[in-house]
């Protein structure tokens, strides 16, 4: 049994499923990618759950407790 089996979506009621999702956050003005966190998605609105052990290793990861693996450069665009 999975950790989000039969869990329903709080908006939609639809049906969440885990899957694994890219996180963007700002971190003290620089933008941070984490990538192949475990998620609950609803698949009818699209809505991400987390559990609280997942929050509690991004935040060590954006706080800098994690070592990261690799930087890339990005261009940046403004309209």
């Amino acid at each position: 049994m999975g950790f989000w089996e039969d869990e329903k979506c709080e908006y939609c009621g639809g049906s969440i499923v885990e899957k694994k999702v890219d996180l963007l956050r700002k971190v003290r003005g620089k933008y941070v990618l984490i990538r192949n966190v475990p998620a609950g998605v609803c698949g009818e609105c699209g809505t991400r759950y987390y559990a609280a052990n997942v929050l509690k290793t991004v935040e060590a990861t954006i706080r800098g407790r994690l070592k990261t693996p690799r930087q890339v450069t990005v261009e940046v665009y403004s309209l």
